[in-house]
């Protein structure tokens, strides 16, 4: 069965929002045949070497999560053949690995609108291994989505090929001029969501798919959330208020992050406005929950955690820090309060999560749970536990 047959929940099309794709044209370029885009906005996600890994998380948040493309196929040559789905979650999807752009697009009926590069390397540049696989998708009439810190539509080479090929590319880590940045100003403390930002003890662990998650129970549960997103992957996937905090000069950080929030509140008026994570406030390498706690003021924060994680990430002579000294970290930085904690999986077992989440829990007197491996409610309860006013109010028949 093809894939653009598949429709998989966890990657509807929904083209709301500054981040939203544009339209794909009826007719374009398809190494060598015409083709007719078809049922939205596809995509195929390039992960060479690096699906389910952590510098694949890009392209791991695509596949189980995507407003904004519907997600044909992810290459990686070291996978090829699996299930996607079955890579990142044990849980088919349909989103087949593939082994090259070749492999990807003449699997498809119709060529794929898109590719989108789907690896966040420590370089935050691209090898020339993976500017031949973007020249060949442009020669084959795709355009390009990358969240590199190196922006493609400024490369001579790139961006003259697209232009040839008559294909767009977008830098979601581009920031809008400094010209029209703003100052913070203390606006977000006239926002009158509860602010909930969903942190954590390291980078690449599990904080967007900890608040998508979260996003989408609360709002199954009647309380009506809205997710800022704060990097490039949350920004891919479509949502509809956001910025990419670490490609902003850190004088507007603060300010940029209060205007999407106030945005969010204005155009939503939602109960509940989360607001996802970068870093880690101990990380040493990173800035960015600082600025997120600062420009945000959230009134409570979820901490995810990877307990079997033994160092940072690309840092292995830097110890994990321990989620009580990240939590005394953070409610000293900020006016706040940690409200629960969230469990990343990673290396361990059902049993090792079950004794995770009993032990941490009981030492640190706060709800735990995993986003992914344990029951949805036990999410929102930890929400409505800090915050039972947004506890709906059960509709009551006429007598």
């Amino acid at each position: 069965m093809k894939s653009d047959t598949v429709e998989n929940a966890m990657t509807r099309l929904s083209t709301m929002g500054p981040q939203a794709p544009p339209e794909a044209p009826a007719f374009h370029r398809s190494c060598g045949r015409t083709a007719i885009t078809s049922r939205g906005v596809t995509a195929v996600v390039y992960c060479e070497g690096n699906f389910g890994q952590i510098d694949g998380k890009t392209a791991n948040g695509l596949v189980r999560h995507s407003q904004a493309y519907r997600i044909l196929s992810v290459i990686d040559t070291k996978l090829t053949g699996r299930d996607s789905g079955q890579v990142l979650d044990n849980v088919n999807n349909g989103i087949p690995v593939v082994k090259d752009l070749k492999a990807a697009v003449t699997r498809e009926v119709h060529l794929p609108d898109t590719l989108i590069y789907g690896m966040a390397p420590s370089t935050g540049k691209l090898s020339p291994r993976d500017r031949k696989v973007v020249l060949d998708a442009i020669a084959c009439g795709m355009n390009i989505v990358s969240g590199l810190h190196e922006y493609l539509g400024d490369d001579p080479q790139i961006s003259s090929a697209a232009e040839a090929a008559n294909v767009t590319i977008r830098d979601i880590r581009k920031p809008r001029p400094s010209k029209d940045m703003r100052l913070f100003d203390g606006s977000v403390s006239k926002v009158k969501a509860i602010r909930i930002a969903v942190l954590g003890t390291d980078c690449a662990i599990g904080k967007r798919t900890t608040a998508t998650v979260l996003a989408k129970v609360l709002n199954a549960r009647g309380i009506k959330t809205v997710l800022v997103g704060t990097g490039q992957t949350g920004l891919m996937q479509g949502a509809k208020y956001g910025i990419a905090m670490d490609a902003l000069p850190p004088q507007f950080c603060c300010g940029e992050l209060e205007r999407v929030i106030a945005a969010a509140s204005h155009g939503e008026d939602p109960d509940v406005i989360l607001i996802e994570g970068q870093g880690a406030l101990s990380h040493p390498a990173f800035c960015t929950s600082a600025f997120i706690l600062r420009g945000s003021q959230p009134q409570a924060v979820i901490l995810q955690h990877a307990p079997k994680r033994t160092h940072r990430c690309d840092f292995p002579s830097m110890p994990m820090p321990a989620p009580k000294s990240e939590i005394a970290l953070i409610e000293a930085f900020a006016d706040t309060r940690v409200i629960g904690i969230t469990i990343n999986h990673e290396a361990m077992t059902d049993a090792e999560v079950d004794r995770a989440i009993d032990s941490l829990s009981r030492d640190l007197g706060i709800p735990m749970t995993d986003a992914l491996a344990r029951p949805e409610v036990h999410l929102t309860d930890m929400v409505l536990g800090a915050f039972p006013q947004l506890q709906p109010v059960p509709f009551a028949a006429a007598q």
